[in-house]
C-alpha cells in the first residue's frame, strides 16, 4: 500500500524502460486530503445562429477565431502548423475536440464554488467573443440536427489517426468522435487503497450519473429512441479502451493492475515535437523494449506514457487523478452539478462508505446490464429490483450529507449543497433533461428541431 501521499512526481522527460516506472508514475498521483481539488471538464457545440450549422475551422465565423479572440483575456495560443488548436492560462486549458466541440478543461479548484465561477467567467468570455460573429454554444449529449457528413473536421493530427483507427474497432466511433459533447468531473486519491475504492464506487454509479445528466434524445432532427444516446454510442467504440473494468472490482486491483490493463490497449499515437505519430494497433510495451515499429530503436518517456493513457475511454479513468467520465453535456445551470455529485459522494469518508455500501453487492453482470439500458431508459432502468431513480435519490442524499460535512461556504454563507438542486429536481419529477426536451420537442415546438438551437444555447 502506498502512503497517504504518494512518491514525488518523477520527470516526464524520464525514459521508460521497466513497468515499475509507469506504476510509480501512477502512484505519485497520491495526495494528502488538505490537497484535494475538483476539476470539471466541459464540451459544447459551436454553431452559426443564423443557419445552426457547426462552424468550419477557418473563416470569419470559424473556430479559430473564436479561439484567437480568447486570448484578450490573458489565454496564451497552442498552434499546430501556425494554427491555433487550443489554449492555456495557468492550468487550465480551451481545447479542441474532433468535431469542433469547444472544451474548457477547468483548473483544480479548492471548492465547487470556485468551480462554478470559473466556469461562469469562461462563459462571458466566450459569449463576449461570439456574440459579435453571431456564433453561439449548445450543451447537450449529442449533435441534435447534423449528419455526421455535415460535421467540419479539425486540423489536428492526433484526429486524423483515430479517425483512421478507430473504426476499425466499433461502429460507432466515429459517431463519438464527432456529434458527441460530455461534462465530467476529476478527482484526488490519497492512497493506492483509496483510490481502488473511488475507481469501484465511480464505476458502479457512472450508469447514475448517466441517467441523472441523459440529455441526448435526437439525432438528426429526430427523436432517437434514447434519452442518453451518447452513452448508447460509447457501446459500440472501441471495446480495447472503453466501457466498465470488471478488473477493478476483483481482489488484486492495483495501480500495478492499471498499468497491466493499459499496457494491454493497442496504441493510437506519439507524440514527437508537436507532431503527431501514427502507432495506431502497436504495443506499449514492444515501445518500452525499442521495438516499436513507428518509431524503431527509440524507448518512450513518461510524457508518452501520459498521451498513451489519455487514449483510453473507460468510464471511469485513472491519470495521476480519477475521471468520471459518464453524463452527457447539459445547460449552464448542470455544469456544476456534476463535480458536486461526485465530491460530495468522494471527498468525505463517511459518505465514501456509504456509497460503497449501496454498490458492493452488485454483480459484474448486473452492472453491465445497468450501463446496457440506462441509456434508454434512463431513471426507469432496473438493478437489484431497484430502479435507478429510487437508487438516485439514496446516492443524492448521500452526497448531500457529505457535502453538509465538508462544509465549503461561499460570500452568501451557502455550502456546496446548492449544487445539487438540479439534481434532486430531475429525481421529484421523475424526469430526465431528455424527456424535458422531447416534451417541448413534441408540443411546443410541434416536431421541429430548430428551437433547441435557441431556447437552449448558452
Amino acid at each position: 500500500m502506498s502512503h497517504s501521499s504518494g512518491p514525488p512526481a518523477p520527470a516526464l522527460d524520464e525514459i521508460v524502460t521497466s513497468r515499475d516506472q509507469l506504476v510509480r508514475y501512477l502512484e505519485a498521483g497520491s495526495k494528502p486530503r488538505t490537497e484535494w481539488r475538483i476539476g470539471t471538464e466541459h464540451e459544447k457545440f459551436a454553431f452559426e445562429v443564423d443557419t445552426l450549422r457547426p462552424l468550419d475551422f477557418d473563416g470569419e465565423r470559424g473556430i479559430e477565431k473564436v479561439l484567437r479572440g480568447l486570448t484578450r483575456f490573458g489565454w496564451q495560443p497552442t498552434e499546430e502548423d501556425g494554427r491555433v488548436i487550443g489554449l492555456k492560462l495557468g492550468k487550465g486549458s480551451v481545447t479542441l475536440e474532433p468535431g469542433g466541440q469547444v472544451e474548457l478543461s477547468g483548473e483544480p479548484l479548492d471548492s465547487l464554488h470556485d468551480t462554478c465561477r470559473e466556469v461562469n467567467e469562461h462563459l462571458k468570455e466566450v459569449k463576449e467573443v461570439a456574440d459579435p460573429l453571431d456564433v453561439a454554444f449548445l450543451g447537450v449529449g449529442f449533435q441534435p440536427k447534423w449528419a455526421l457528413a455535415d460535421i467540419p473536421r479539425m486540423p489536428k493530427k492526433r484526429y486524423r489517426i483515430m479517425t483512421e483507427y478507430m473504426p476499425t474497432r466499433g461502429g460507432h466511433a466515429l459517431e463519438m468522435m464527432y456529434r458527441t459533447a460530455t461534462v465530467q468531473a476529476n478527482l484526488d486519491f490519497g492512497s493506492e487503497a483509496d483510490m481502488i475504492q473511488k475507481f469501484r464506487v465511480g464505476l458502479a454509479l457512472q450508469p447514475v450519473a448517466t441517467a441523472l445528466f441523459a440529455n441526448s434524445p435526437f439525432t438528426e432532427g429526430r427523436p432517437n429512441g434514447y434519452l442518453s444516446y451518447r452513452s448508447q454510442i460509447w457501446m459500440d467504440t472501441d471495446p480495447d479502451r472503453c466501457g466498465d473494468l470488471p478488473f477493478v472490482f476483483e481482489s488484486g486491483m492495483s495501480f500495478e493492475r492499471y498499468v497491466d490493463y493499459a499496457l494491454d490497449v493497442p496504441m493510437l499515437l506519439v507524440l514527437r515535437n508537436g507532431e503527431a505519430v501514427d502507432a495506431s494497433g502497436q504495443s506499449f510495451r514492444d515501445f518500452m523494449a525499442g521495438k516499436l515499429p513507428a518509431l524503431p530503436g527509440e524507448h518512450p518517456t513518461l510524457e508518452d506514457w501520459e498521451t498513451h493513457l489519455t487514449t483510453l475511454f473507460p468510464e471511469v479513468r485513472l491519470k495521476h487523478f480519477l475521471e468520471m467520465r459518464g453524463a452527457d453535456g447539459g445547460p449552464w445551470s448542470r455544469l456544476c452539478a456534476l463535480p458536486a455529485l461526485w465530491k460530495g459522494l468522494l471527498y468525505d469518508t463517511a459518505a465514501q462508505d456509504a456509497a460503497w455500501d449501496l454498490v458492493k453487492d452488485w454483480t459484474a453482470e448486473q452492472r453491465w446490464r445497468l450501463r446496457a439500458e440506462v441509456p434508454e431508459k434512463a431513471l426507469n432502468a432496473e438493478i437489484g429490483g431497484r430502479t435507478v431513480r429510487e437508487i438516485a435519490r439514496e446516492v443524492l442524499t448521500i452526497a448531500e450529507d457529505g457535502l453538509r460535512r465538508i462544509d465549503r461556504r461561499n460570500d452568501s454563507n451557502q455550502d456546496e449543497r446548492v449544487f445539487l438542486a438540479d439534481l434532486f429536481e430531475v429525481v421529484d419529477q421523475g424526469r430526465t433533461p431528455a424527456e424535458l426536451l422531447l416534451d417541448e420537442y413534441h408540443n411546443k415546438w410541434h416536431g421541429d428541431i430548430d428551437p433547441l438551437f435557441r431556447e437552449h444555447a448558452y
